[in-house]
């Protein structure tokens, strides 16, 4: 039985210490930062699950008119990353997808230098699911053409 719940790291474990249920799933991440990795049985590849889209980039925002801040957060950006952004928002925003919408993508750089980028969404109860899958140069024009293409029902 599959049961969702709202709530923090801790209400989540305190509901399996308590036998309330059997398993769940948390974020790396975040039990990394709380320091409570010895809680860890298993993690998912992304083979296994594709992660939400944009999952783990940092944005940072400022004040159009501020070119002396545009250019030091120019610095920092990480160009690999920002594309793998462009295709995933461009995957999220041709299907219309929103926070309520299970839609899931990941775009990275495979081993011959190409964005390899694989999407799906999900009707809210699982029972139907469409996926997709591409490959293309790691450019930005191209990766948002992959990013735009419909998924294929599986």
């Amino acid at each position: 039985v599959q049961e969702n719940f709202r709530g923090n790291v801790q209400t989540g474990l305190r509901k399996l210490n308590e036998g309330v249920d059997q398993a769940t799933l948390l974020a790396l991440a975040e039990l990394k930062h709380l320091n409570m990795t010895k809680n860890v049985t298993s993690t998912l590849s992304i083979d296994d699950m594709l992660p939400a889209v944009v999952q783990g980039a940092i944005g940072i925002a400022s004040r159009s008119n501020d070119d002396k801040m545009a250019e030091y957060i120019a610095s920092l950006n990480h160009e690999e990353t920002r594309l793998a952004v462009v295709c995933e928002r461009a995957f999220l925003t041709t299907l219309d997808g929103s926070c309520r919408t299970p839609i899931v993508g990941y775009a990275c750089r495979n081993e011959d230098g190409n964005c390899l980028f694989r999407g799906l969404v999900a009707s809210p109860d699982g029972t139907h699911v469409l996926e997709t899958s591409r490959v293309g140069p790691y450019a930005v024009e191209d990766i948002i053409e992959m990013g735009r293409k419909s998924p294929k029902k599986s």
